[in-house]
Parts: C-alpha cells; sequence; structure tokens
C-alpha cells in the first residue's frame, strides 16, 4: 500500500496517510497536491506528497519524552569528538552537581569520551562540546528521512 506525507499549511510535515484517502482529501478541497509520482489514479494526479489548504493547530503534539534513544538519535554522533557514533548518553552538568535529565542537557557520546569526562564537566576535563544539544520538534525524531528537496 503506497502511503502519501501531508504537511500541514505551514509546510511542516504531519503524518502519513493511504493513497485512497489522499485522493478524497484532494477531492474534497483540503489539500493540494506538492510533489506526485507522474502516474495517475483516477482523474487525479497520483501524490506523494499533500499539503493542506488551512493550517490545523496541533496543541496535542507536545515535545518528546526525553529518552537514552531518543538522545542518541537526535545526535547521531559523539558530542564531544564527532567522530565515533553516539553510544552513550552524558550529562553535560552531571548528575552529581544537580543536572538535569533534559534534551538540553544530555548528548550522544561515544564510550571513550563519555568515560574521559566522567563525572565532571566538559570545562574541567578539558573538553569542548561540538554538538549543540537542542529540544526537537516532534516530527524530527518520527520523520527523520523527510527530505524537503521534495517540495522544490
Amino acid at each position: 500500500m503506497d502511503s502519501v506525507l501531508v504537511l500541514n499549511a505551514g509546510y511542516e510535515p504531519m503524518h502519513r496517510v493511504s493513497l485512497k484517502h489522499a485522493i478524497g482529501m484532494v477531492h474534497r478541497g483540503v489539500a493540494e497536491i506538492l510533489k506526485d509520482d507522474g502516474d495517475l489514479f483516477g482523474p487525479f494526479a497520483r501524490p506523494v506528497v499533500l499539503r493542506l489548504i488551512r493550517y490545523v493547530k496541533m496543541t496535542w503534539q507536545t515535545r518528546p519524552s526525553c529518552s537514552k534513544e531518543a538522545v542518541k538519535r537526535r545526535d547521531g554522533r559523539c558530542a564531544y569528538c564527532t567522530k565515533g557514533r553516539a553510544e552513550t548518553v552524558d550529562h553535560v552538568i552531571p548528575q552529581s552537581r544537580g543536572g538535569l535529565n533534559t534534551w538540553l542537557n544530555l548528548v550522544g557520546c561515544c564510550f571513550v569520551c563519555n568515560q574521559r569526562k566522567a563525572d565532571r564537566t566538559p570545562a574541567e576535563a578539558g573538553m569542548k562540546l561540538l554538538l549543540t544539544p537542542y529540544a526537537p520538534k516532534e516530527r524530527s525524531l518520527y520523520l527523520p528521512d523527510f527530505d524537503y528537496a521534495l517540495l522544490t
């Protein structure tokens, strides 16, 4: 079954729907086709990406919970050397000094750098944080392969 990416009116990725559902959205006038694959589905172009005509406020969505796997997925590589893969998660400000489990205090880290930093701040360990931690948007964790080049 083919799935179609649906973008909000502001071009933020929202979710995927079936091809049949996407054609229904276009037919009802609630969405427009931004990108199609060149084939036809009845009288309509076969969509790959849709954009909603009216903006849908998504108040039910909050920041994703901050888990070890989500931090490693966000960073992908070591925040200190940027060479190693993010195998572990490090607290920039150690928990022993009041550091919290928040997006802005956690970074992905390779095992070697995590052992080297130990229970110290990066400055005390003589290490520089090369990746800046940030709180990701909800969709960036679930649509990591979204290619905005599709819109051009």
